[in-house]
């Protein structure tokens, strides 16, 4: 591959999606120098708050597409679900990075799985039912029991259900409305990991250590740092992360999750074309944040160092933290090593994610056992 020219700071980046991903991407530009306009269609999108400007449009919105093209130098996305020909009418005009293709691959998890598999790398068995009719004893005997997933537009445990026979696959299928899907085999976990990773445009990588992942209903829980895996398991997830971000071309930060099974395998799972949720650890742990190297891969910049500082969780607050008030910041606070963010969500719902904290200690042992300390005095428990 060949570098670009860089993009230096004074210009103006622009960011599909207004989220919690692209507020942090706005404050990692700014910091180094940069402008920002934020594409999203809500008024009150927690990015646009920080952004240098915000054109309030769809994301196929075609005049809204020319005119960011028109006032950024590059463009990059927050989420997986922009529409890729979006992205590709914008690489038309100026650069884009990650490519549609690479977005593309990932909003789609037959694609995603298919992808994966023909890349040379594990993956969970998985059976593809496009109508209710694939749903037979044939296809399916190998991936039962089995959680059955929607090909597009699943995220924190949206669009899955779990299933045990091929009536309850006719029902759960049925249930999503007979949208295609995936039938994943259900696996003997022994942990979940991932890997969060830069790739420049001239093909270097740069990978954060391993995390070590807990999901409650879905949603990712807690994060902790360095993973407690074997070297040899942290290293094969490396390995496949790194392996997959060279067969997508990919250029920006990516996240890739893994399963770890009790035989010792390891199983990719699925890809993120952004920064991860399991990769906010890096904005106090260590010494460039995943949002810093998206911006220096974006502009063609040299990767940073994603060495860890420190031992590190990550702990995720969700809506029902509110649900008794506001949580009690001073207490959490007052715990050695807690580092608050908060992502200027207004409406404070279950299920929706409002902020995490990072909780530094000497080891994970001891970075974990803080923070769910901060999680019962954050409750009022």
């Amino acid at each position: 591959m060949t570098a670009v020219l860089p993009i230096l700071p004074g210009a103006t980046l622009g960011v599909m999606g207004g989220g919690q991903l692209g507020r942090m991407f706005v404050h990692a530009a700014q910091a180094m120098g940069y402008r920002v306009v934020v594409l999203d269609p809500a008024a009150d999108a927690p990015a646009a708050a920080a952004a240098d400007e915000h054109l309030c449009a769809a994301y196929d919105d075609p005049a809204a597409l020319d005119e960011l093209a028109r006032r950024c130098a590059a463009v990059t996305t927050e989420f997986e679900n922009v529409p890729a020909e979006s992205l590709r009418r914008l690489a038309r005009q100026i650069r884009v990075a990650p490519s549609a293709d690479a977005v593309a691959v990932a909003q789609d998890r037959i694609l995603e799985k298919t992808f994966i598999r023909d890349a040379g790398l594990g993956v969970v068995p998985f059976t593809v039912l496009h109508t209710a009719a694939d749903i037979t004893a044939d296809a399916c005997g190998n991936t039962l029991p089995g959680i059955l997933k929607t090909a597009r537009l699943g995220y924190d445990g949206k669009g899955q259900v779990e299933v045990n026979s091929l009536d309850a696959v006719r029902e759960a299928f049925a249930g999503l409305q007979g949208v295609p899907c995936i039938l994943e085999q259900r696996v003997d976990l022994a942990c979940e990991v991932s890997v969060v990773l830069a790739r420049g445009s001239d093909g270097a990588v740069r990978c954060f250590p391993v995390g070590e992942n807990r999901h409650v209903g879905g949603i990712l829980d807690i994060t902790v740092v360095p993973a407690r895996v074997s070297a040899a398991t942290a290293a094969t997830a490396v390995d496949m992360a790194t392996q997959l971000a060279t067969a997508l071309d990919y250029v920006g930060t990516l996240g890739v999750e893994l399963f770890v099974l009790r035989d010792g395998r390891v199983l990719v799972n699925e890809i993120a074309p952004r920064p991860h949720n399991s990769g906010h650890f890096t904005q106090d742990a260590t010494v460039c944040s995943q949002f810093d190297q998206q911006v220096r891969a974006l502009c063609g910049l040299p990767l940073g160092s994603p060495a860890l500082l420190s031992p590190v969780t990550m702990l995720n607050l969700m809506g029902d933290l509110w649900a008794r008030g506001t949580p009690n910041w001073p207490a959490a606070l007052a715990q050695d090593g807690a580092r608050l963010h908060l992502y200027g969500k207004k409406d404070a719902r279950p299920g929706r994610k409002m902020g995490h904290v990072n909780v530094l200690a000497a080891d994970a042992d001891a970075a974990l056992a803080a923070a769910e300390t901060v999680r019962a005095v954050l409750a009022g428990d």
